[in-house]
Formats: structure tokens, C-alpha cells, sequence
């Protein structure tokens, strides 16, 4: 089912977004983030995320456009039960090039990266979510469906999933996110790549 993006509820709404019937676009605040205390020693919950309620199980997905170019430039998908555990995964710019970005958090933050596409200025992002897994897939075309991440979930009767960007070492970053849908979790095999 697709979603209207005027239906979610902000948390660290931004100053500057826009919602209609195409998608939503919205410019990062200054030095946004998500991030619990692993290896920096901090814990930061400024970011943008727009969430939208769910069931005990679902899967989402969205389209994610933009141009990231500074240092952890970000944006794609989050699942949150609270402000120590949540996931946020799609773009993020890092080494000087744009990588596919998983932060799984339960208390303290963990980070990967991953390259199965390198043209991430447009890409699809898709999180699974059923007991207690979560499953992450990428697709630069909204047809083929990589394996990104499998991770452990708290099991929750509810959680909240929705788009999500931050900018830590800037503001200004304009996203654009469209094609958004929550529904039942797929069943497909782990390999299945549709």
C-alpha cells in the first residue's frame, strides 16, 4: 500500500520539506544525526525521521534520490522502537564515495558498509521486518533485490518505519524520497532476489 508522506509524525522535523501526492522532499538542519556512543563516544538523536506506525511484522520500501557529497551525507529508511534501538540503513557518503549504510542499534550502535551498486544517487531501499529479524535489501532499479543486511530485531508489537536523513558535518542536503509502501512481510527465500 502506498503511503501519503502527510500522514507521518516528524521527529527533529525539518525547518525546510514538502509532502504531496508524488513524494516528499526535504533539506537537512545542521549537524543531524543518529548514533549511540560506539567507538565516538557520543550518543546523537537529532536526525530527521518521519514515522509511520506498523504491525508486529511488515515490509517497507522507498525510492531515495539526492546528491551526497560531504562526508556521512545520508539518507534511506528507519525502524525505531525508541532511542536505544532502532535501525537506519541506505546512502551514506564516506571515504569520499557513496556507499550502501546499515546502523543496527540496541543500546550502542554498529555500522556497516556495502557496495552491490555503485550509482547510489537514486536507489531503492527495503526493510523486512518478522520474528525478531531484520532483513535489508538494496536495488538500483526497484526490480532486482540484493541482500544488503540480515540483523536480530527486538521482537515489539509495533514499531515505527519511515524515511530518515541527517547531515553531522553540514546542513542543506535536499532529498527526495517517492514509490513508499508498507505491507505484509514478504516470505520469499533469503536468496530470492526479487
Amino acid at each position: 500500500m502506498d503511503i501519503d508522506f502527510n500522514n507521518g509524525k516528524w521527529l527533529n522535523e525539518p525547518t525546510s520539506w514538502h509532502a504531496d501526492a508524488t513524494g516528499l522532499t526535504l533539506t537537512t538542519g545542521e549537524k543531524t544525526d543518529f548514533w549511540r556512543e560506539t567507538y565516538y563516544g557520543f550518543t546523537r538523536d537529532s536526525g530527521h525521521f518521519l514515522a509511520f506506525p506498523t504491525a508486529d511484522s511488515f515490509t517497507a520500501q522507498i525510492r531515495v534520490q539526492g546528491e551526497f557529497r560531504t562526508l556521512y551525507d545520508q539518507a534511506g529508511l528507519m525502524v525505531r522502537l525508541d532511542e536505544k534501538r532502532w535501525v537506519k540503513t541506505g546512502v551514506e557518503f564516506t571515504d569520499g564515495e557513496a556507499f550502501l549504510s546499515t546502523v543496527v542499534t540496541d543500546g550502542k550502535s554498529d555500522w556497516s558498509v556495502s557496495q552491490p551498486f555503485k550509482e547510489l544517487e537514486d536507489f531503492h531501499i527495503r526493510v523486512t521486518v518478522a520474528a525478531g529479524a531484520l532483513r535489508i535489501q538494496a536495488s538500483s532499479d526497484g526490480s532486482r533485490w540484493p541482500l544488503l543486511r540480515l540483523a536480530p530485531l527486538p521482537i515489539a508489537d509495533r514499531y515505527e518505519v519511515g524515511p530518515t536523513a541527517c547531515t553531522p558535518e553540514r546542513s542543506g542536503l535536499t532529498v527526495q524520497f517517492s514509490e513508499f509502501s508498507i505491507g505484509a512481510a514478504i516470505t520469499t527465500d533469503l536468496h530470492d532476489l526479487s
